[in-house]
């Protein structure tokens, strides 16, 4: 197949290039490189089929050629990211599915749109399934990217229903791994890098609040597998294991052996306003229509992306 990522150089978009060139596939990779980078897909310079285009999503998308599948992962989840650029994480939701969805309508190529927990808000009901309708805050600040991934959502579906494009939904759920952004702003990168410099791990609140996290090669086998089976309806991908973010705390020192402290902080800004106070995914769909479930434990998952920042930190010294 001839596919384009876009996003492509992003942290799960990279990985998702590796998977479908391995796979045989011919794959084009589309990011303006505001949050991804070239470094995640440098390795792939030269491959016979690969290619990679820098372009903003939210302008026209033109491919010479025919597509089969367009995977649009371009996006801004961090919410570094999306708080800063409250503006452009909107208009990636909402222009840039557009006009990737324009593509596979002109290709007729299938499409898969990767969306997010975030769909679900400050979850009411627990662990999320896919047809929970969610608890999401429209204006406060952390609603730029729920609501332009609930905007996505209904776009592709509006595709799907009245131009009959063939299209796929994932709700992603934490997902970590190598080529996540030291200054990303997630708690992953958060944590291990201030473990690796010795710094205080800076815990929000009292830690209580919950994530399951998944590792990256789990998450680009669940949606490959979404790709390529024949189900329309959101598919929650991510790992049902939960803990609180002070045991995952614990754990990130346990893997580092850093002897860093816990410090638990109060923020005085907008970064938890609205934070979901736990988030796990029922994956029974998962399970069910694509045979996919998490296979690498958070042990081994962690000692690689620990590797991963270790080595990124020893490099910028």
């Amino acid at each position: 197949m001839r596919i384009l990522i876009t996003g492509g150089a992003g942290f799960i978009g990279s990985h998702l290039c590796d998977r479908l060139l391995a796979d045989g596939h011919e794959v084009i990779a589309m990011d303006n490189l505001s949050t991804g980078s070239v470094e995640n897909i440098a390795h792939l310079a030269g491959h016979e089929r690969f290619r990679f285009i820098k372009h903003d999503v939210t302008h026209y998308i033109y491919i010479a050629g025919p597509l089969d599948a367009v995977l649009h992962l371009a996006s801004l989840p961090s919410p570094v990211d999306y708080l800063n650029y409250p503006i452009q994480t909107l208009k990636v939701g909402a222009l840039g599915t557009h006009n990737a969805l324009g593509v596979a309508l002109a290709k007729g190529a299938r499409f898969l749109l990767a969306s997010t927990s975030e769909v679900y808000g400050d979850p009411l009901v627990h662990p999320q399934t896919e047809d929970y309708w969610g608890n999401v805050n429209p204006v406060g600040p952390r609603g730029v990217y729920d609501e332009s991934k609930r905007f996505a959502e209904a776009l592709t579906m509006a595709y799907h229903r009245y131009h009959g494009v063939d299209t796929r939904i994932a709700r992603i759920f934490n997902c970590y791994g190598p080529r996540m952004r030291l200054d990303d702003g997630r708690v992953v990168p958060n944590f291990i890098g201030q473990a690796l410099r010795g710094e205080p791990l800076t815990v929000y609140d009292d830690g209580s609040r919950t994530r399951s996290f998944c590792y990256v090669s789990d998450m680009v086998d669940g949606l490959v597998r979404l790709l390529f089976s024949d189900e329309v309806r959101p598919v929650n991908l991510g790992n049902p294991q939960e803990m609180t973010i002070l045991e995952f705390a614990q754990k990130i020192l346990e893997i580092t052996g850093s002897r860093s402290e816990i410090a638990f902080v109060r923020p005085t800004d907008d970064r938890t306003r609205d934070d979901p106070q736990r988030r796990c995914p029922d994956i029974t769909r998962a399970r069910t229509v694509l045979g996919w479930e998490p296979k690498v434990s958070l042990e081994e998952g962690l000692r690689e992306t620990v590797a991963y920042f270790r080595n990124k930190i020893i490099v910028q010294g």
